[in-house]
Protein backbone atom coordinates (compact mmCIF):
# COMPACT_ATOMS: atom_id res chain seq x y z
CA UNK A 1 0.00 0.00 0.00
CA UNK A 2 1.01 3.41 -0.84
CA UNK A 3 0.68 7.02 0.81
CA UNK A 4 1.02 9.77 -1.37
CA UNK A 5 1.16 12.76 1.12
CA UNK A 6 0.96 16.17 -0.71
CA UNK A 7 0.50 19.76 0.68
CA UNK A 8 0.21 22.81 -0.95
CA UNK A 9 0.82 26.44 -0.24
CA UNK A 10 -1.57 29.12 -1.88
CA UNK A 11 -0.99 32.89 -2.78
CA UNK A 12 -3.66 35.42 -2.42
CA UNK A 13 -5.50 36.79 -0.06
CA UNK A 14 -6.66 34.93 3.00
CA UNK A 15 -10.46 34.68 1.98
CA UNK A 16 -9.59 34.09 -2.12
CA UNK A 17 -6.63 31.28 -0.95
CA UNK A 18 -9.80 29.45 1.73
CA UNK A 19 -12.36 29.66 -1.12
CA UNK A 20 -9.73 27.75 -3.70
CA UNK A 21 -8.92 25.16 -1.16
CA UNK A 22 -12.80 24.97 -0.24
CA UNK A 23 -13.54 24.16 -3.50
CA UNK A 24 -10.56 22.02 -4.24
CA UNK A 25 -11.29 19.65 -0.78
CA UNK A 26 -14.85 18.88 -2.41
CA UNK A 27 -13.52 18.26 -5.51
CA UNK A 28 -10.72 15.77 -4.19
CA UNK A 29 -13.31 14.23 -1.67
CA UNK A 30 -15.29 12.98 -4.48
CA UNK A 31 -12.74 11.05 -5.98
CA UNK A 32 -12.40 7.54 -4.61
CA UNK A 33 -16.15 7.04 -5.98
CA UNK A 34 -14.73 7.73 -9.29
CA UNK A 35 -10.82 6.58 -9.66
CA UNK A 36 -10.98 2.39 -9.05
CA UNK A 37 -7.51 2.50 -7.73
CA UNK A 38 -7.99 4.88 -5.23
CA UNK A 39 -8.52 3.47 -1.48
CA UNK A 40 -9.13 6.66 0.56
CA UNK A 41 -8.09 10.07 0.37
CA UNK A 42 -7.92 12.21 3.24
CA UNK A 43 -7.98 15.88 2.74
CA UNK A 44 -7.62 18.88 5.20
CA UNK A 45 -7.13 22.68 5.24
CA UNK A 46 -4.86 24.08 7.80
CA UNK A 47 -6.16 25.73 10.83
CA UNK A 48 -2.80 27.04 12.35
CA UNK A 49 -2.38 30.82 11.06
CA UNK A 50 1.50 30.73 12.24
CA UNK A 51 2.25 27.60 9.53
CA UNK A 52 2.61 28.16 5.97
CA UNK A 53 1.07 25.61 3.64
CA UNK A 54 -2.77 25.70 3.19
CA UNK A 55 -3.49 21.81 2.05
CA UNK A 56 -2.48 18.48 2.77
CA UNK A 57 -3.73 14.99 1.27
CA UNK A 58 -3.05 11.82 2.07
CA UNK A 59 -4.23 9.38 -0.71
CA UNK A 60 -3.38 5.99 -0.53
CA UNK A 61 -3.19 3.63 -3.21
CA UNK A 62 -2.00 0.17 -3.70
CA UNK A 63 1.39 0.27 -5.97
CA UNK A 64 3.71 3.12 -6.54
CA UNK A 65 2.18 2.42 -10.56
CA UNK A 66 -1.16 3.18 -8.95
CA UNK A 67 -0.01 6.98 -8.12
CA UNK A 68 0.73 7.81 -11.86
CA UNK A 69 -2.65 5.91 -12.52
CA UNK A 70 -4.44 8.39 -10.05
CA UNK A 71 -2.50 11.07 -11.13
CA UNK A 72 -3.31 10.87 -14.97
CA UNK A 73 -7.16 9.94 -13.84
CA UNK A 74 -9.47 12.58 -15.59
CA UNK A 75 -11.06 13.33 -12.29
CA UNK A 76 -8.17 13.96 -10.69
CA UNK A 77 -6.69 16.02 -13.43
CA UNK A 78 -10.13 18.56 -13.11
CA UNK A 79 -9.59 18.84 -9.36
CA UNK A 80 -6.02 19.83 -9.55
CA UNK A 81 -7.27 22.37 -12.75
CA UNK A 82 -9.02 24.56 -9.38
CA UNK A 83 -5.79 25.71 -8.18
CA UNK A 84 -3.78 25.77 -10.51
CA UNK A 85 -3.69 29.81 -10.78
CA UNK A 86 -3.67 29.75 -6.99
CA UNK A 87 -0.64 27.29 -6.06
CA UNK A 88 2.44 28.59 -5.09
CA UNK A 89 4.20 25.50 -4.06
CA UNK A 90 3.72 21.56 -3.68
CA UNK A 91 5.21 19.41 -1.50
CA UNK A 92 5.14 15.57 -1.92
CA UNK A 93 6.06 12.41 -0.64
CA UNK A 94 5.20 8.88 -1.49
CA UNK A 95 6.25 5.66 0.08
CA UNK A 96 5.18 2.27 0.91
CA UNK A 97 3.24 1.77 4.30
CA UNK A 98 4.23 -1.78 4.58
CA UNK A 99 0.65 -2.26 5.49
Amino acid sequence: MVKHIVMFKLQGSDESRREVALRFKAALDALPGQIDVLQSIEVALNENPAEEWDIVLTAIVPTMQDVAVYAAHPAHVAAAAIIKDAKQARACVDYNSGD
